[in-house]
């Protein structure tokens, strides 16, 4: 069983103003000033992860996480506290995992897996098994340049795991993979886990950590920030990316956040948002600007991250510059590639019921309502504004693509993007069911 210990554990590194004074330096050890400057990446610390824990790390880059794991693997010392580890360790730091580009992929496993402590003959019986889990085929005696990071990546994995560990640390590594080999990656760690691995996972993914770890630490300029239960713990990472969600919550005090946050004037604060993007393509005729925006979801204003189904409001202002006859809002939801999900305006979203007109100087908030029906994942919102027939020609008057990003949390997910709610029943069982087999 493996257990991690951390007290006080702190990683610096030195910085010289320049390449001559390492050289001084090192020629004059016992100089009365030193020369150079300590950077510290890591301070303070502390933690302890039992046997059987699984556990993720989280943070920005540069918040320390790399350099973390290679203190816990011994690859690098600390500076200062201690840190105490107990069993073996089987770890993917970085993509490759040490392996040398001229060896062949099996020349690479046997050197890896002896670097792990296992002998020839063992990694002779375990060859089967990993070339079978990497799935390869021929390329397994081409050499290891010749391999695509995927490629890399499955072999790496595949050694690191032929043998079950007492901890199990991945960096990153798996989100090289496809979609289905990390689905398998993460079935042979629910194994392991269930066997008694103890699991460091170190990802960008908050649904990896939700899903496959019971608890999570948030590391923040070099020090450990949160210590606590998964969901927890990915949510204040995500505060920390996009920005404080708010705690007020109810309609009411919703609907008065909105309206005070959404006030009258027509200052133009959409770029404030903690969800704006600035890469954003904005475009239109002119005549009208959209100024603000605002999220609700379940209640909740600015939510740092949504529940796959949950009822969300989009609210957005406009400033009116001149007179418009007829005004149609819209809203546009895409993936991160691009994808059209869906994609509405006042006409449609009403059955044709609603007609706007607006006057020069007025400012009009509007909103759209979906439930966010999305499997796990970042999208984009745009918002625009046209005048004209809505069952005609349209005149684009102020539009914001991809002007803000969402991120979709999901428990359970499923395949492709949309839920389309599918229910299901076997009716070979449930004969007395005349509906299900009506159609037979």
């Amino acid at each position: 069983m493996g257990s991690i210990s951390l007290v006080n554990v702190g990683k610096a590194y030195k910085h010289y103003p320049d390449r001559w004074s390492r050289l001084v330096e090192w020629l004059l050890p016992d100089a009365a000033r030193p020369l150079h400057q300590l950077k510290w990446v890591l301070q303070d610390v502390s933690f302890t992860i039992r046997p059987g824990e699984a556990v993720g790390i989280v943070g920005v880059n540069g918040a320390g996480k790399s350099t973390l794991l290679k203190m816990i693997t011994g690859t690098t010392q600390p500076t200062t506290g201690q840190i105490r580890v107990t069993g073996r360790i089987a770890a993917l730091l970085e993509l490759g995992m040490g392996f040398h580009p001229d060896f062949t992929g099996r020349q690479n496993v046997i050197v890896a897996g002896q670097l792990q402590g296992l002998t020839g003959d063992q990694m002779q019986d375990l060859m089967p098994a990993i070339e079978a889990f990497a799935e390869i085929g021929e390329y397994i005696d081409e050499p290891l340049r010749v391999y695509s990071s995927g490629m890399q990546v499955r072999l790496a994995f595949a050694v690191a795991t032929a043998v079950r560990p007492d901890i199990l640390i991945v960096d990153e590594a798996l989100s090289v993979g496809d979609a289905r080999f990390q689905a398998k990656c993460y079935a042979r760690v629910a194994d392991f886990k269930a066997q008694g691995t103890t699991l460091l996972l170190v990802t960008h993914s908050v649904g990896d950590v939700v899903k496959h770890c019971d608890r999570a630490l948030l590391l923040k300029n070099g020090r450990l920030e949160m210590d606590g239960a998964s969901r927890d713990v990915t949510n204040r990472y995500l505060d920390e990316l996009f920005g404080k969600a708010s705690n007020r919550s109810g309609a009411d005090e919703v609907e008065s956040v909105v309206s005070s946050s959404l006030s009258s004037d027509g200052v133009d604060r959409f770029h404030e948002r903690s969800s704006y993007r600035k890469e954003e393509h904005r475009w239109g005729g002119g005549g009208a600007a959209i100024i603000d925006y605002e999220i609700v979801a379940d209640g909740k204003s600015a939510p740092a991250q949504i529940e796959s189904g949950a009822l969300v409001d989009f609210y957005f202002k406009v400033r009116f510059d001149i007179d418009v006859t007829e005004v149609v809002p819209g809203i546009l939801v895409k993936s991160l590639e691009g994808i059209f999900l869906f994609g509405t305006n006042s006409f449609l979203a009403s059955e044709g019921k609603t007609r706007i007109g607006a006057g020069a100087g007025e400012v009009r908030v509007f909103r759209f309502s979906m439930p966010m029906r999305l499997n796990e994942g970042h999208y984009l919102v745009s918002f625009g504004i046209s005048s004209g027939d809505p069952q005609g020609d349209l005149t684009p008057i102020d539009r914001r693509y991809d002007s803000v990003l969402v991120h979709v949390y999901r428990q359970q997910p499923f395949w492709g993007i949309v839920d389309l709610t599918s229910t299901f029943e076997d009716c070979s069982v449930a004969m007395e069911t005349t509906s299900c087999l009506a159609n037979f």
